[in-house]
């Protein structure tokens, strides 16, 4: 009688086994839960510089204001008949 109680209890962790430690285990559920948190952060954060992005072009497809001051800031315009000063920092030792 004993070993047929120990057979059962064998069979029975046996096919507990896959449940716990399987490839569709309540494990591998957690784990993926977590990276299905992780990569909706990820795409959250990507979704709002896409907006800022998007922002952005419309800005550049609709106004000249945004366009010159990108070529101010970073080609370095300037207007004719405009006066540019350059300052440099100086730092005393």
């Amino acid at each position: 009688m004993k070993t047929v109680a120990g057979l059962l209890v064998l069979m029975i962790g046996l096919a507990q086994y896959p449940l716990w430690f399987g490839k569709g285990s309540l494990l591998a559920i957690l784990e993926m839960h977590e990276q299905i948190a992780a990569l909706q952060e990820t795409n959250q954060m990507l979704q709002n510089r896409n907006t800022i992005l998007e922002a952005e072009v419309n800005n550049l497809k609709k106004g000249f204001d945004a366009i010159e001051e990108l070529a101010r800031s970073e080609l370095g315009m300037i207007r004719k008949n405009e006066q540019f000063f350059h300052i440099v920092a100086y730092e005393s030792k």
